[in-house]
């Protein structure tokens, strides 16, 4: 039998995300584009010289923990939700939290670095991390290499083209227009793009029900009607 030499992991970095809960974060990054955060460096990793250079990619590899899946354990089999959460596969053909070191891969658009009394960051966009992830490791994302063309996605099919309408109440729009003035945040596309993806589990499609999903500091409340829906008020959490 092979011995492997023991190595403990230690975050170098925490994701501070517009995701504080897991329901509403997109199934994949990229697909919600004003979704937005950035990477804390933890010490002694947030030195300038170990980020020198990387502000010249547009993209970068984000390899981070599970943290939230450990307390559950690791699963041989998961269900995935493209397969309406129905049917088993192997967790190594899956991108499910639930595997053996909780590790998970994404890729982020890189919008700059920064640098001041309170750390180092990277301000990274078009993710699908949630708030208080335990980064491992940053990589350079190298399109010729990493971008595979003709590449196969299994049985993950690509993003849905179906057109949803997203609608806000009188309540709702005032909101997001006295929150972006505000913050700078941009609330009102991030709600569009996060509800035009469907956050709702494929077993509560059918349903006519109100859901509530956290970005940043607020809470939203909305209603799916068919391929409609309402933003019904949005309160500070």
């Amino acid at each position: 039998m092979i011995e492997f030499p023991s190595h403990s992991i230690s975050p170098i970095g925490i994701i501070h995300s517009c995701y504080p809960e897991k329901f509403g974060i997109p199934r994949q990054p990229g697909l919600v584009k004003s979704s937005s955060g950035r990477l804390a460096l933890l010490p002694p990793y947030n030195r300038e010289e170990m980020v020198r250079g990387l502000d010249a990619f547009s993209h970068i590899w984000i390899q981070f923990l599970f943290h939230e899946a450990v307390v559950d354990g690791w699963r041989p089999t998961v269900r995935p939700p493209w397969l309406g959460g129905q049917k088993r596969v192997g967790v190594f053909a899956s991108r499910s939290p639930h595997r053996p070191n909780y590790l998970g891969l994404s890729v982020v658009r890189l919008t700059g670095i920064c640098q001041d009394k309170h750390g180092l960051f990277l301000e990274i966009a078009e993710l699908d991390l949630l708030d208080q992830t335990p980064v491992v490791d940053i990589k350079p994302y190298v399109p010729y290499s990493d971008g595979i063309v003709g590449a196969s996605g299994g049985f993950i099919p690509p993003p849905e083209s179906v057109e949803r309408e997203v609608v806000f109440s009188e309540e709702a729009a005032i909101f997001c227009r006295d929150y972006e003035q505000r913050t700078g945040r941009r609330l009102r596309s991030l709600i569009c793009e996060s509800l035009e993806q469907d956050p709702r589990p494929a077993s509560q499609r059918r349903q006519m029900r109100e859901y509530g999903m956290a970005l940043w500091d607020v809470n939203v409340r909305w209603q799916a009607q068919g391929e409609r829906f309402l933003v019904l008020m949005i309160l500070e959490r």
